[in-house]
């Protein structure tokens, strides 16, 4: 089960509100970007759930967080139906992203009070995704919707609290941009991690380079 209460985790939101998304199959991998994230000042952290050795690396990426990182709330993204959800649980998952909303998946994160951030592209979908028992949507893409939907969603939802994905940059620009139109915290994944750093490994300027995105998101 979770490591930490759900209200701990939306504190963990609210206080750094960038989170990285990834995943890497091969665990040695997967650690070092966590532990170059948490050394950056991270501590929000979603594991994306692709390929078939998700689980296996989230379940020892989650043995790695408990002993290496233990301020991490560390979840689980690209969650399809319940009986994903149910498993990633069991493993200790913190929160729940999914690039859409499935009113089960809902229903299993209440069950066990587990922040769950569903997929959203309107405000019909936002609502009911409230209605359902989420605190945080995730707008996605947010590329394709912009700042400016985010803005005015704000005038009929100003209590909606919104995670963006898709779409931000890692640069003062853009997380000025999204977060003056009123959201709450954003995600990244191919934005902190390129290629070239990961293939040869230099997790030291992946450590540096979430270290000066934070300073940053501090000084807007």
């Amino acid at each position: 089960m979770a490591r930490n209460s759900s209200e701990v985790v939306y504190q963990r939101i609210q206080e750094t509100p960038i989170v990285p998304l990834f995943f890497n199959a091969d665990l040695s991998i997967a650690t070092s970007v966590l532990k170059a994230c948490y050394d950056g000042g991270i501590r929000v952290f979603e594991f994306t759930n692709r390929g078939k050795e998700a689980p296996y690396i989230f379940a020892k990426a989650m043995e790695y967080v408990e002993k290496e990182c233990p301020e991490l709330v560390l979840g689980i993204g690209t969650i399809y139906d319940a009986k994903q959800a149910h498993e990633f649980i069991q493993m200790g998952a913190d929160f729940m992203l999914q690039p859409f909303t499935t009113e089960a998946v809902g229903e299993v994160c209440g069950k066990y009070d587990i922040p769950w951030m569903p997929g959203t592209m309107t405000l019909t979908e936002i609502r009911q995704a409230e209605i359902w028992g989420a605190k945080i949507v995730k707008i996605f893409p947010g590329n394709v919707v912009g700042p400016a939907f985010v803005k005015a969603l704000k005038g009929p939802m100003p209590n909606t609290q919104i995670m963006v994905t898709g779409g931000v940059e890692p640069n003062k620009e853009s997380l000025s941009t999204w977060f003056k139109a009123g959201a709450a915290a954003v995600g990244m994944g191919s934005q902190l991690f390129p290629a070239d750093l990961i293939a040869k490994k230099d997790y030291q300027a992946i450590e540096q380079m979430i270290a000066q995105l934070i300073t940053t998101y501090r000084e807007l």
